[in-house]
């Protein structure tokens, strides 16, 4: 392996990269790797990734629908936090106070 092209080649791809996350789309690899699965990772990551062809830089709609479902899976988890804090207080009737006492008609 030539490891001063492979750094060379990983620090032109990190130039080229501007954003400081990017969204990748995964690539098919022979060690089990599912194809178009989407994730963000760094520029330095994403440009590792990128030069050993195990991801791409994701399509705009891509980037697009990552998004949208990154923002609805923080709302339902805020949403799942907020119901978890809810309080419920729960008071004792005293049975003996309830004695003699006729439902009203």
């Amino acid at each position: 392996m030539n490891l001063r092209g492979y750094y060379q080649k990983l620090r032109e791809v990190e130039r080229s990269l501007v954003a400081p996350f990017i969204v990748l789309a995964s690539q098919e690899t022979p060690d089990g790797g599912r194809e178009g699965t989407l994730t963000e990772a760094s520029r330095q990551i994403a440009a590792g990734m990128i030069v050993e062809g195990r991801a791409l830089v994701a399509t705009e709609e891509q980037v697009r629908a990552f998004q949208e479902a990154k923002t609805e899976a923080k709302r339902l988890a805020e949403q799942e936090a907020a119901v978890s804090k809810m309080q419920v207080t729960v008071v004792p009737v005293d049975p003996r106070a309830t004695r003699g006492v006729r439902p009203k008609e």
